[in-house]
């Protein structure tokens, strides 16, 4: 695995846009993780389905949806890309007071998508707050991080660390 950060320029050091122009198109998959602490009484009101607010987890679905579509616009140096599929999981872990995200993004591109994952688990666990946050400002949305990769040169990757 090459180690050297390639958004930098090695002659002046500064930030630039990698040149993708000569790779090969694969199908390319990339799931990320975002797991959600959050209050007994949230808990409570989410299993109930009684939040005022109205269905977080289908807005935050929806929003993390959008937001993959929208990486390439949000991070600088992120290639736009033709997002062929993204999926959105979210879990109520009611004897943990948790909410676990998992974002799917796929394309067939000359680059991954670990970022459109990235952003839809993070826009997806930040729409999930926005939703909750009358009833509480507590939550906490900690360990968001790519699971798994695969396509492109470097093939499959998996993070031990982001299992649940």
């Amino acid at each position: 695995m090459d180690d050297q950060l390639t958004h930098f320029d090695t002659k002046t050091g500064r930030a630039k846009m990698v040149n993708v122009g000569s790779k090969t198109e694969t199908t390319r998959v990339a799931i990320a993780r975002s797991l959600l602490k959050i209050s007994p009484k949230l808990t409570a009101i989410l299993a109930a389905g009684s939040l005022e607010k109205g269905d977080a987890f289908t807005v935050s679905k929806t929003a993390g949806i959008l937001a993959a579509k929208q990486t390439g616009f949000l991070i600088p140096m992120c290639h736009p890309l033709s997002v062929d599929y993204v999926a959105i999981d979210i879990e109520l872990l009611e004897d943990q007071n948790e909410v676990r995200i998992q974002a799917e993004a796929q394309t067939t591109a000359k680059t991954g998508v670990e970022m459109e994952a990235m952003v839809a688990v993070s826009v997806a666990g930040l729409t999930f707050y926005d939703m909750c946050k009358a009833v509480d400002k507590t939550i906490e949305i900690s360990r968001t991080g790519l699971w798994k990769k695969s396509g492109g040169k470097s093939g499959l990757f998996e993070n031990p660390g982001m299992d649940w």
